[in-house]
C-alpha cells in the first residue's frame, strides 16, 4: 500500500467515527450520513497536495463534512413537520432537567447553537471550529460565551 493510501486509511480510522456521528446528527438519516462520510473521503483522495497546507486535519475534515451536508440540504425538498402530539418512545423516561436543557439549546440563535454543538458534541477546539465555519477564532469565543450565558439565564429562570 502506498503512503497516500496509508495516510487516508489513518485519517479514516482516527476521524471517521466522529465525522459519522456529526453527519448523523446534522442529516438525521443514518444512510445519508454514511454516504456523506464516503463523500468526505472521496474529496480527500482527489486532493493531491492535501497534507502540505493543512494545519488541522480534523478541522479540515469537519469543514468538508459540513459543506457536503449543506450541499445536500440545499438540494433536498422541504419536508412537512411532524404532528404536534407525536412523542418519541423514550420521551416518557427523559429527565426533566435534560429536557429543559435541550429546549434551551434548541432556542439558541442558530450561529451560537452550531458553535456550541461543535464544541460540546464533537469536541472540536475553538481553532478547529473557526476553520470548519470559516470564521475568526474570536467570533467562536464570543458565540460560545453568549450561548453559555443564555443557557445559564434560561436554566436559572426555568428552576
Amino acid at each position: 500500500m502506498d503512503d497516500k493510501l496509508k495516510q487516508l486509511q489513518r485519517l479514516y480510522e482516527v476521524h471517521g467515527p466522529g465525522l459519522l456521528r456529526y453527519l448523523r446528527r446534522v442529516s438525521g438519516d443514518a444512510q445519508l450520513a454514511e454516504d456523506l462520510l464516503q463523500g468526505v473521503f472521496v474529496r480527500v483522495m482527489r486532493r493531491s497536495e492535501h497534507d502540505s497546507d493543512i494545519v488541522s486535519p480534523r478541522a479540515w475534515l469537519f469543514a468538508i463534512a459540513r459543506n457536503l451536508s449543506l450541499d445536500v440540504y440545499r438540494r433536498r425538498r422541504p419536508v412537512s413537520p411532524l404532528p404536534e402530539g407525536l412523542v418519541s418512545p423514550c420521551a416518557a423516561e427523559e429527565d426533566p432537567h435534560l429536557a429543559s436543557m435541550r429546549r434551551a439549546i434548541a432556542a439558541l440563535p442558530e450561529k451560537q447553537r452550531i458553535v456550541l454543538e461543535h464544541r460540546v458534541q464533537e469536541g472540536l477546539t475553538y481553532e478547529e471550529i473557526a476553520v470548519v465555519l470559516s470564521i475568526p477564532v474570536g467570533t467562536v469565543r464570543s458565540r460560545i460565551h453568549h450561548a453559555m450565558r443564555k443557557l445559564r439565564d434560561e436554566l436559572v429562570t426555568a428552576e
